[in-house]
């Protein structure tokens, strides 16, 4: 099975895979500098400000989130058994639903998997057999 392409990005540096001073950050940019004593210094020209609308009461645009929608039901579920009856209750994604989907989305590498492994059951099968036949000393 070839990993799929997120599994094949090159690994996240993090600070427990170097030596200490390492500062990744998160994209957000620098606010400032740091001093020659160790000390950070916030360069108030580099923070970012954010203007908020004057009449938020008229304002017209909406957030993206709205608050009245209702809870997303899951796809997975599992039946449960109390009391002699049977319920069913929402899980979340499992592995074997992974590969599932994985496998239905990449048929022709499943299908090509499943023929390698077929051949080299039959290889390993036909060694074994020429194995038992070989002479003993």
């Amino acid at each position: 099975m070839r990993p799929s392409q997120p599994m094949m990005a090159r690994l996240r540096l993090t600070t427990k895979q170097v030596n200490g001073g390492y500062y990744k950050g998160n994209r957000t940019g620098s606010m400032g500098y740091f001093a020659k004593n160790g000390s950070y210094v916030i360069d108030w020209k580099k923070v970012r400000t954010y203007v908020v609308p004057e009449n938020l009461n008229e304002f017209k645009l909406t957030p993206f989130v709205t608050k009245v929608m209702a809870p997303t039901k899951s796809r997975y579920t599992h039946e449960i058994e109390r009391n002699g009856k049977i319920f069913i209750a929402e899980r979340g994604l499992q592995g074997k639903d992974f590969l599932d989907l994985w496998a239905s989305e990449n048929g022709e590498e499943v299908l090509k998997q499943e023929e390698m492994d077929k051949e080299e059951a039959a290889r390993q099968a036909k060694a074994a057999a020429k194995a038992a036949k070989a002479p003993r000393q």
